[in-house]
């Protein structure tokens, strides 16, 4: 089978390319990556030898390079993680989530008629159901939720969710959505929560917290929701949207906290700034319905998880720290520059 892998050079897409060239060594792996501020090619020198894998810099808003791709590696599969992320981002500068996250999948879906792909898969979030109240923790987001975005960065998820759906019904393109809590763990990068605050406490740097730091997020280790999409992919069913949980809850502070003591420093590190514009307060999935359908569950215990990705990034310096300098968005000169 071939697969087309978009964004696989970022943090969930690139911990997928690992998943699929171990679990199923007979796959092709094509990774199709913009290499934008959280594209980081370095994060995939593992396997650039890999004979079964492939590295291809292009843009998904890029018809014809999409196309040409297409045409040369008639994929069977395309999982689509490339998409803008960062909701500060988004609020700086709205325009480029628009073009990336909704014009992009259109690109991708126009391409996959044409060469009559098999499976379509959108890697969507719980960001666009909104938010959930803190006093009412018996509430979770299920498939049925309304969408209600708050920020342009959810929006033009929800808005690529909705595309998605419309081509299916539109045009019968075989396709299936995963929508997943917040992803942790390695390659990660910097300048999200969790590896923010690991590496800023590794400095004794002041580790800046969000209002008064009691939003609620349901944390899912990265290799978790990889093998959540491994089975959409095979067994999900066409149409349908998958919520994939961890089931578990943590408010930031608290996690911040459970960072500074395992590493062992002060909670006098800790600096609270002006809340963001929009902050959702929680966010908590049901995966009811991929445990029921597919038999997926997920495997790590966030305190485990968290232990993990700790140990991660101290044993990782040599990832991380050329990202701190900017010096990583060089590596893919420094490796085809003069090819």
């Amino acid at each position: 089978m071939n697969i087309i892998v978009t964004g696989g050079a970022g943090f969930i897409g690139s911990n997928f390319v690992f998943h699929m060239l171990k679990a199923h060594p007979d796959y092709r792996i094509i990774c199709l990556d913009k290499l934008t501020y959280a594209g980081n090619l370095s994060t995939l020198e593992p396997v650039m030898d890999n004979p079964n894998f492939r590295f291809v810099k292009a843009d998904i808003c890029d018809k014809e390079a999409v196309d040409k791709l297409f045409e040369e590696e008639k994929p069977d599969v395309v999982v689509n993680f490339a998409a803008e992320s960062h909701v500060d981002r988004s609020i700086e500068n709205p325009q480029v989530f628009l073009e990336t996250n909704i014009i992009g999948t259109s690109v991708l879906m126009d391409a996959c008629r044409k060469h009559g792909i098999k499976r379509y898969h959108q890697v969507s979030t719980d960001e666009v159901y909104g938010d959930l109240p803190l006093d009412r923790p018996d509430l979770f987001f299920t498939e049925q939720t309304p969408i209600h975005t708050s920020s342009p960065y959810s929006s033009s998820k929800a808005g690529a969710d909705l595309l998605v759906l419309a081509y299916h019904r539109t045009f019968g393109l075989p396709v299936t959505i995963s929508r997943c809590s917040n992803n942790y763990g390695p390659y990660h990068f910097p300048e999200k929560l969790i590896p923010l605050m690991i590496i800023r406490a590794l400095h004794d740097e002041s580790l800046p917290v969000y209002g008064d730091g009691l939003n609620v997020r349901d944390w899912l280790y990265v290799e978790d929701h990889c093998k959540a999409i491994d089975l959409i992919i095979h067994k999900g069913k066409v149409g349908e949207v998958y919520n994939v949980g961890g089931h578990n809850e943590m408010a930031n502070i608290d996690i911040v906290k459970l960072i500074l003591k395992e590493l062992g420093k002060s909670e006098d590190l800790i600096t609270y700034v002006t809340d963001r514009a929009g902050h959702d307060r929680r966010y908590a999935i049901d995966p009811t319905k991929i445990h029921n359908d597919l038999g997926w569950l997920p495997e790590t215990k966030f305190a485990d998880g968290i232990v993990k990705t700790i140990k991660w990034y101290l044993d990782n310096e040599a990832w991380w720290q050329p990202i701190i300098s900017g010096e990583y968005q060089n590596y893919y000169e420094k490796m085809y520059g003069d090819k």
